[in-house]
C-alpha cells in the first residue's frame, strides 16, 4: 500500500436522501429561470436510462469523485469522501437507518438509562477484523483509548472531550466498563443529547494491528467491514477487494475502485465511456451531455451541504457587523443558485441547512445593492476595500468564488480569487490565528450526526478556531457559546428548540459567512447498478452495490 503523510483536506460536504421533491423549485422567478432544466420525479430521477437491458463487462465497480479521500484512519478524517471509503471496511457500534434513526451494527442492541447518562451495548459474536483477531468489549475500549490519548493527536478526540476557557479538559465520558466480552458500558460525566448520534462515526479498528502500525494505520487500513483496503493513494485513487470473512451479508461486487477525478467534463466522458460506474457528484451543467447515453440514470436527492463564504472577523474590515450584512445583502442568492446548480438548489435561510432538526427560517439577506452600500457607508467604507478569496482548484468551487467576487465589486469590495490544491489550503488555514493570511475562504459543510451541535459547534464556536478546528470566520460570541454547550446539556426537544432558535438568530444577525446556499446534490450510474447510495451523513455507500451482468 502507498503510504502518505497527508491527514487533512477539510473540504467538508454532504449529502442527504430526503424528499426528493424538495430539490429546488421548478417555479420560475424573475431572476431564477432556466428554460433547460428537466424535472425530478418522484422517484428521483432527472433522467431514466431507456437501454434495460444495458449490462457489465465485470463485477469491479469503478466509482467517480471530485474531491480527495484524505485519509483512511477513521478516527483522523474531516471529509465526507474519507467517511464514504472508510465504511466500507470499518463499521461502527450503531449506524443510521434509511429513517435516520439510530440502529445497531456491530451492536446487536442497547439500552438507555432513565437519566440518559449509561449506554450499555451487546456486541454481536463471530465477528472478525481482516487480519483474522475477534471483535470483542476490548477491541472497542482500545479504540476508545487510543482517541482519548492527546499524543495521537486524532480530530475524534475533540468530539469526546470539551476544553474550557481556561484550558481545562472535561471528558464527556467518565467510564468505559467491559463486565464481559461482549459488554460494553459508557457513563457520561454530564448529560450530552448527540452522543448515540456521534458514536455512528465511531468505527472500530483491529487492536492488533493498532498495536503493529500505531498511527499509521491509515495506511494499512483493518476493520470488520465488507471490503478490505488494499490501496490508498490520495489524489489518485483508493482500492477494495471483497472480505470473504465477513459476518454479515457477502458483497455483491468483487472490487471496488474510488478514483478522484476533479474535473466534471472528465467524470462525464468516463461514465458515458464505461470507464466509470458511479458519478458523484454530477454537475449540473453536464446533465444535457450526459442524458445522450441510453443506458445511464441521473438522479437527484436533497442534501444538507450548507455553502457559505467565512468572514475573518479578527480583520479590521471585517470586525463591523455592518459591512459584514452589507456582503450578505450584495450577494444574488437566485442568480447564485441558477448559475451554480441551474435552479437545483436553495437559497440559505438560516446558518444551518432546513433539514437539520431544530433550523428556523431566519428574515432573508435579501438581493439589494443600494443597502449594501448604505451599511458599508454606515461603517466608514464608502470606498470599498480588497480582499482575497481562497478555495479548492476545483472547477465548480472557481466558478463560485468567481461569483462571489464579481457581486461583491459591485459594492466597491475588490476580490482576488485564490484557487490552491486541498492540501495546500489546509496548510494555510490550520494555522495558530496570529500566523494566518485568511481572509474569506469559499466552503461548505455538513453535519454527519445530523444534530444542530454538530451543524455549528466545530465552525462556530469561539474555542473551535483553527488550528483547533473550522471556525475559520474567527467568531467569538459569549452568548451563541453558552447557548451551544446548553444545547448538550438537554434532551428535551423543547427546550433544544428554543436554545437553537436563540443560536440560530443570533448568528444570523451577526453574519459571520456570506451564507449562500443548500446544494441538490446530483449524481449518475450506469442503468445495470443498483444498491449505491447517498447518505444523509454525505458519504456515497457502496457496501451494497450490485452490477447486472
Amino acid at each position: 500500500m502507498k503510504q502518505y503523510k497527508r491527514i487533512l483536506a477539510i473540504l467538508l460536504a454532504g449529502a442527504m436522501t430526503f424528499s426528493l421533491a424538495a430539490c429546488g423549485s421548478n417555479e420560475k422567478t424573475e431572476s431564477n429561470s432556466n428554460e433547460d432544466k428537466v424535472a425530478i420525479d418522484d422517484d428521483g430521477y432527472i433522467v431514466k436510462a431507456t437501454n434495460a437491458d444495458a449490462k457489465s463487462k465485470d463485477n469491479d465497480l469503478v466509482i467517480a469523485i471530485e474531491g480527495t479521500i484524505s485519509s483512511m484512519d477513521p478516527a483522523n478524517i474531516p471529509d465526507t469522501n474519507a467517511i464514504s471509503a472508510t465504511r466500507g471496511c470499518y463499521e461502527s457500534l450503531v449506524k443510521f437507518d434509511e429513517n435516520q434513526q439510530v440502529v445497531g451494527l456491530l451492536a446487536e442492541d442497547f439500552e438507555v438509562s432513565e437519566d440518559s447518562m449509561v449506554y450499555t451495548f451487546h456486541l454481536r459474536e463471530g465477528v472478525k477484523f481482516h487480519d483474522g483477531t475477534d471483535f470483542n468489549a476490548a477491541a472497542v475500549k482500545a479504540n476508545y483509548d487510543r482517541v482519548l490519548d492527546k499524543n495521537n493527536n486524532l480530530r475524534m478526540r475533540r468530539t469526546y472531550v470539551k476544553t474550557e476557557s481556561d484550558g481545562t479538559e472535561i471528558f464527556r465520558v467518565a467510564s468505559v466498563e467491559t463486565p464481559d466480552d461482549y459488554t460494553v458500558v459508557f457513563t457520561l460525566s454530564e448529560p450530552w443529547s448527540p452522543f448515540l448520534n456521534r458514536l455512528t462515526q465511531f468505527a472500530i479498528i483491529s487492536p492488533a494491528a493498532l498495536e503493529q502500525y500505531g498511527n499509521n494505520i491509515m495506511n494499512n487500513p483493518v476493520g470488520t467491514g465488507p471490503f478490505v483496503c488494499t490501496e490508498w493513494s490520495e489524489g489518485d485513487q483508493t482500492s477494495f477487494e471483497r472480505f470473504d470473512g465477513y459476518w454479515g451479508e457477502q458483497p455483491g461486487v468483487d472490487t471496488v475502485v474510488i478514483k478522484e477525478v476533479p474535473e466534471a467534463g472528465t467524470r462525464t466522458a468516463m461514465l458515458q465511456t464505461g470507464e466509470a460506474d458511479f458519478v458523484y457528484p454530477t454537475a449540473s451543467d453536464q446533465i444535457q451531455a450526459i442524458q445522450e447515453a441510453d443506458d445511464v440514470n441521473i438522479m437527484a436527492t436533497d442534501s444538507n451541504i450548507f455553502r457559505y463564504v467565512t468572514l475573518n472577523a479578527n480583520l479590521p474590515e471585517l470586525s463591523d457587523v455592518r459591512v459584514r450584512q452589507a456582503m450578505n445583502y450584495a450577494i444574488d442568492k437566485d442568480a447564485y443558485n441558477t448559475l451554480m446548480y441551474s435552479g437545483y438548489g436553495k437559497e440559505a435561510t438560516s446558518c444551518v441547512p432546513d433539514s437539520i432538526p431544530g433550523y428556523e427560517e431566519q428574515e432573508a439577506y435579501a438581493y439589494n445593492i443600494e443597502k449594501a452600500k448604505e451599511l458599508l457607508k454606515e461603517a466608514g467604507y464608502e470606498d470599498g476595500f480588497s480582499l482575497t478569496l481562497w478555495g479548492d482548484n476545483i472547477t465548480q468551487e472557481i466558478k463560485g468564488m468567481t461569483f462571489v467576487k464579481q457581486q461583491l465589486e459591485q459594492i466597491g469590495i475588490q476580490v482576488e480569487v485564490v484557487p490552491m490544491e486541498p492540501a495546500t489550503l489546509t496548510d494555510k488555514i490550520y494555522v495558530e490565528p496570529e500566523e494566518t493570511e485568511l481572509n474569506m475562504w469559499y466552503v461548505n459543510w455538513s453535519a454527519s450526526d445530523f444534530t444542530m451541535d454538530g451543524s455549528l459547534r466545530s465552525i462556530l464556536y469561539s474555542q473551535m478556531a483553527p488550528p483547533v478546528s473550522a471556525n475559520t470566520a474567527y467568531y467569538n460570541n459569549e452568548e451563541v457559546d453558552a447557548l451551544l454547550d446548553a444545547g448538550l446539556k438537554t434532551a428535551n426537544l423543547e427546550e433544544q428548540a428554543e436554545i437553537y432558535s436563540k443560536a440560530q438568530q443570533q448568528i444570523w444577525e451577526d453574519a459571520p459567512w456570506l451564507f449562500l446556499g443548500n446544494d441538490c446534490i446530483i449524481y449518475s450510474q450506469k442503468a445495470y447498478l443498483s444498491g449505491v447510495t447517498i447518505s444523509p451523513d454525505g458519504a456515497f455507500d457502496f457496501t451494497k452495490a450490485t452490477l447486472e451482468q
